[in-house]
């Protein structure tokens, strides 16, 4: 730290270490959205820990760096391997006939579900797509069963209209 520096000044911590962090978290991961992600949550693990033992140096930080580097390559690499085990599985099984009739039809639902305001695309894709209940999709989203019902027949009506010049 630097002298005269105030133990309570993380912003100042910050200044003096953030850039360095970023460097040293850059050298470990593969792009700088990572490397950035990473640096912030040691940055918020070391500052956690700081209010319990403030005698902590902040060389610790450049070790939780390097730690969460490490789990994060490891989650990167079992999540590319689930996927490249998922795509082999699924290689030469077609879901969808993929003529330009539903391929327009697609690209026109998605834009239609775009559409919708946020609320009700959350509750519609959660009911029509994740199966779940009213109840469930309130204690997801924080609101009463009723409201994710009305939220949902609001998503449907405004569907139809959208979808309705498509199907005439």
């Amino acid at each position: 730290m630097r002298p005269g520096q105030q133990d309570g000044d993380w912003r100042a911590l910050w200044a003096d270490y953030g850039p360095k962090l970023l460097l040293f978290a850059r050298q470990q991961t593969p792009e700088l959205g990572a490397a950035e992600d990473v640096v912030q949550e040691a940055f918020v693990r070391y500052w956690k820990s700081r209010q319990k033992s403030p005698e902590l140096t902040p060389t610790l930080l450049f070790t939780l760096v390097k730690r969460i580097a490490i789990d994060y390559a490891r989650k990167s690499a079992a999540r590319r391997w689930r996927e490249a085990e998922a795509q082999a599985q699924n290689e030469g099984e077609a879901y969808f006939e993929d003529s330009f009739a539903e391929r327009d039809r697609r690209e026109l639902v998605e834009a239609s579900l775009r559409a919708l305001p946020a609320s009700q695309r959350e509750v519609l894709v959660l009911k029509l797509w994740g199966d779940l209940t009213f109840d469930e999709i309130g204690k997801a989203l924080d609101i009463s069963p009723n409201t994710a019902a009305s939220r949902y027949r609001y998503a449907l009506n405004q569907l139809r209209g959208l979808l309705a010049p498509a199907v005439s």
